[in-house]
């Protein structure tokens, strides 16, 4: 059965936030909020609880995964990015938006698309999420809470609770954050294109 914790969505509690992030290094599978919708995440090298994430969400290995970064600078340990990419970027983070990019040796194989060599990265601009990768101190594997079946994100932590707490190991309850996913814009190659229209605004200059 899953932890529940309740974080407060602006001025989270450092200890329930160190809490959670023990439970991230253990191993653990977590829901937690975003700026856009809410999420799974785990840590970036552990196969046994992308498995987990992969049986929730019914994904194959063609699916893209997201590492959640802190700032520019982290995610530019993971991609691949020339100059022109770097400035846009800069415009778009922090704020709802998913990136297809074109990984690094940093990130791991099982992670990424194949024959593509591709990475998910993202910047997210909510308080829980951001001490969450503070204290961490390394990127969070990620995967938008959408369940087999339905069209939208899952919005109610209680909701949750009831239908996942014996596959997560904790749910972080951080209020209503919305249930449009991320805009996602796949950026290999310089060819930016939107894949999925979330609730981030993107139109290149």
């Amino acid at each position: 059965m899953s932890q529940y914790f309740s974080i407060h969505p602006v001025n989270p509690q450092i200890r329930l936030i160190k809490r959670a992030v023990e439970l991230i290094r253990q191993g653990g599978l977590i829901i937690y909020p975003t700026d856009s919708c809410y999420a799974l995440g785990c840590h970036i090298g552990d196969k046994q609880a992308l498995d987990r994430i992969r049986r929730i969400r019914q994904v194959d290995d063609k699916h893209n995964f997201t590492l959640v970064c802190r700032d520019l600078s982290e995610l530019g340990n993971y991609s691949i990015v020339d100059n022109t990419t770097f400035r846009l970027l800069r415009n778009y983070t922090p704020g709802p938006f998913t990136f297809i990019l074109r990984a690094t040796r940093e990130v791991p194989r099982r992670m990424q698309v194949p024959k593509r060599k591709t990475i998910g990265l993202r910047i997210p601009d909510h308080p829980v999420a951001l001490a969450l990768l503070e204290q961490l101190n390394e990127p969070l594997m990620s995967s938008t809470l959408i369940l087999p079946g339905d069209d939208l994100p899952m919005t109610d932590p209680v909701e949750m609770r009831e239908r996942l707490e014996h596959q997560v190991d904790l749910i972080i309850d951080g209020g209503y954050c919305g249930h449009e996913a991320t805009t996602v814009v796949d950026m290999v190659d310089g060819a930016y294109r939107v894949l999925r229209q979330g609730k981030g605004e993107f139109a290149q200059d």
